[in-house]
């Protein structure tokens, strides 16, 4: 009976052993929140981290939604608070946003180019500046540069660009020369100069990667991927700057060959025709989610509706649809035909709802005010939709649009 007992005993333990290590890992999530042509995004990492990159423009609005998605997904604390620069639809709710929940640690570029501390610039935020030191010291405060590290659990998390600098050491398996800067110049880039010194990260997890550059621009892209390419290819990528027509260059965007992109636009503000036709024509590319349907695109240009998760005024799709060749929904320097699309699902792909709109709040900047780095770009709509990036360390992952629940599973990619 003894040596049964223990038999029994040892057996019941190997079961449990077993069981641990048949359980699959948690997840990496990431949430896109819609902030309207800013950007936020929610990390949750399988060690039980949580990194928030940018908190929107200003307002209830952005404050709410970000909220929303933050108490939803349990957390109760923010590990890392990233502000990939100081413009208003990045930064615009960090002030408030510490009052509601508590952040252990806030990652910046360091000194701005525009501001009070540069004579002759303005500030994006008035006041900020005297501001910013009582809301890092509620944390720790970090700013960082090319080649550091965030010590994140499970990720490794590489900052390849801040404060307008580039790493100079090439990551793991990466330097290989970029053909594709060949007959290329610098571009200069002079409006809302704090763009090009966004925090560039590139995150792997597990198979997987993929890159965040705020709201980088052509020169500093430029300074990165050439002569050189020194980060190799990732499976997804975060469109810098919305789509607007000052990023996402050919030497760059094919150089890292993306398999699918997300873009942070609204209605009006981001997704221009040059980008998509970069993003489109790159080699292995799949598919473009949009947080919204943008109307500089036209019916041509944006992705199927399934992979839109908020939509537009009625008006504005006529427009598109009636518009001649050329015009609304022409490609790039009037061409009518646009590159292949991404490939909409069997089913037929539904239509974009028209979102309900609502007066905009207080102190949010109007849609002239916000043609570039100013906020959003559209009144509030409700309700407002979120696309879920879910990922395993194998390198699949999966995008959800949470308006209409499709979703769209990639296998790990060969390198």
């Amino acid at each position: 009976m003894k040596h049964s007992s223990i038999a029994l005993l040892f057996a019941g333990a190997c079961g449990v052993l077993l069981a641990a290590q048949a359980k699959p890992a948690k997840p990496l999530e990431i949430y896109v929140i819609d902030v309207e042509g800013g950007k936020s995004d929610l990390w949750l990492t399988p060690a039980g981290q949580s990194i928030l990159i940018d908190t929107g423009s200003p307002g209830d609005r952005d404050l709410g939604r970000i909220m929303d998605t933050i108490r939803a997904a349990g957390v109760t604390r923010l590990d890392y608070l990233i502000t990939t620069h100081y413009h208003v639809d990045h930064a615009g709710n960090l002030a408030e946003l510490v009052k509601q929940i508590p952040v252990e640690r806030f990652v910046d570029h360091g000194v701005t180019v525009e501001g009070p501390v540069v004579p002759g610039q303005r500030e994006q935020i008035p006041g900020f500046w005297e501001l910013y030191p009582s809301i890092y010291a509620k944390g720790t405060r970090i700013s960082v540069k090319p080649d550091d590290r965030l010590p994140i659990t499970g990720l490794d998390w590489r900052i390849v660009t801040s404060g307008g600098k580039v790493i100079k050491t090439p990551l793991p398996g990466a330097g290989k020369s970029n053909a594709l800067c060949a007959g290329t110049e610098r571009r200069t880039v002079t409006l809302d100069p704090d763009d090009g010194a966004s925090i560039g990260s590139v995150i792997t997890y597990g198979k997987f990667r993929t890159l965040d550059f705020g709201d980088m621009t052509w020169d500093i892209e430029h300074d990165l991927m050439c002569p050189n390419n020194p980060i190799g290819t990732v499976d997804l990528y975060f469109v810098s700057d919305h789509g607007l027509p000052d990023n996402s260059s050919k030497e760059f965007v094919h150089a890292i060959q993306p398999r699918t992109a997300i873009v942070q636009n609204s209605a009006r503000k981001g997704n221009s025709l040059v980008v998509l036709e970069v993003l489109r024509t790159s080699p292995g590319f799949e598919d473009l989610w949009q947080l919204h349907w943008g109307t500089a695109a036209g019916v041509e240009w944006n992705s199927p509706g399934v992979f839109i998760a908020n939509g537009t005024d009625p008006a504005d799709v006529a427009t598109a649809l009636t518009a001649p060749a050329g015009r609304a929904g022409a490609g790039p320097g009037g061409a009518s035909t646009p590159p292949n699309p991404s490939t909409a699902p069997a089913s037929p792909a539904p239509a974009v709802a028209p979102p309900q709109t609502a007066a905009p709040a207080a102190g949010v900047p109007t849609a002239a005010a916000s043609a570039r780095g100013r906020g959003p770009a559209q009144p509030p709509h409700s309700p407002a939709y979120a696309i879920k990036v879910t990922v395993q360390a194998d390198g699949t992952y999966t995008v959800t649009n949470t308006r209409n629940n499709f979703s769209k599973t990639y296998a790990p990619r060969v390198r």
